[in-house]
């Protein structure tokens, strides 16, 4: 069990903020941070004492193990703004949770709830003000791990950095997304790192993205490494797919992320009524669905989108368009998720958190 050296974070704020030079309406996504940043270094078997100062770019060895062995994690999670100003998390346990089964998995220190959420709290109350209302308007939060410690022996590091950086956001996807099934290429494999949200899985999938994207397509949808049989995530999304009226979306497992959003989202069509099949599903199927009629919708579902409708998919250069239909499953569920997040609806989960 890791030490804390001493719970309380030193907080050093910026002389001046910047927040008034940011156009809140002209946002890309994850390209303008916040005045602060919270950091707190594992050294020598031990948390050290967390701080809060200025986001400023810092120094790194260049043996440190992140760049030479991959040691990387990191969340995504959101604030949101009330009509009141108050400010509001969604689910927080479960992305620290989440944290650290990733960190286990990369054989990285545990981050004490202690440091990661008061963390959170005081880093994101400090810069409350970047926390724009109305719907679509969010603080996109980064908590992230690497590994600090020197030489490039193949092993763990020993020192680690420890820091969560906070954007403001808008919407992450923009325009139609179309999407192309994989048929070689894999998102991850059994026994694999598929399930921490561990740097290396998402840079695995710029080339193959690549690829897609030069052929018109905005996304791959991952089939399963052994068969390429199963579809599995969409680009760094779960999916989900409606045929009539069921939702049909793969189970967690050592290869596909247990998204927050996903789970969320199927708690909320479970409380409506509307029918969820957690299984296996199979390229044939949802190639056959299209060709009859029955597949109504694709969708993403993660943090930085919440929802992303896809209009089509293709598979072995054979191209399907879904229908353009009224009653959306995947707009119904965003809706219903979103105003729980902006407090426009109770939250009966009791899944927001009072920053």
């Amino acid at each position: 069990m890791s030490l804390i050296t001493n719970q309380e974070i030193d907080i050093v704020k910026v002389p001046a903020t910047k927040i008034h030079s940011i156009d809140f309406e002209n946002l890309s996504f994850g390209n303008v941070f916040t005045d602060h940043m919270l950091v707190c270094d594992f050294i020598n078997g031990a948390w050290q004492k967390p701080h809060i100062g200025p986001y400023e770019p810092f120094l790194l060895d260049p043996s440190a193990k992140v760049f030479h062995y991959g040691q990387a994690i990191f969340e995504g999670m959101k604030a949101y703004k009330d009509t009141n100003d108050e400010v509001w998390l969604f689910r927080p346990d479960q992305n620290f949770e989440r944290f650290n089964k990733s960190a286990v998995r990369m054989a990285m220190p545990e981050v004490p709830e202690e440091i990661f959420m008061n963390g959170l709290k005081q880093l994101v109350n400090l810069d409350r003000d970047w926390v724009k209302k109305g719907k679509g308007n969010t603080l996109y939060i980064r908590p992230f791990m690497i590994a600090t410690g020197t030489g490039v022996i193949a092993a763990p590091s020993n020192d680690y950095r420890f820091m969560i950086i906070l954007s403001p956001a808008k919407s992450y996807y923009s325009g139609e997304v179309k999407v192309v099934i994989a048929e070689h290429f894999s998102r991850a494999a059994n026994g694999g790192i598929g399930a921490a949200k561990a740097a290396g899985n998402y840079s695995a999938q710029f080339y193959p993205t690549k690829l897609a994207n030069e052929k018109g397509f905005q996304q791959i949808i991952w089939t399963d490494d052994a068969t390429h049989t199963k579809l599995e995530e969409s680009g760094t999304m779960n999916v989900f797919f409606r045929i009539n009226d069921t939702l049909y979306t793969a189970p967690t497992s050592e290869r596909i992320l247990d998204g927050v959003t996903r789970k969320s989202l199927i708690a909320i069509a479970e409380r409506d009524g509307i029918k969820v099949d957690v299984r296996s599903v199979l390229v044939s199927e949802i190639v056959e669905a299209a060709k009859n009629g029955t597949l109504k919708e694709i969708f993403g579902a993660g943090t930085a989108a919440v929802v992303n409708p896809i209009v089509g998919f293709s598979f072995q250069e054979v191209y399907y368009e879904l229908p353009k239909i009224e009653n959306s499953i995947a707009l119904q569920l965003k809706e219903k998720l979103t105003n729980i997040q902006y407090k426009i609806a109770e939250d009966n989960f009791n899944w927001t958190v009072k920053v």
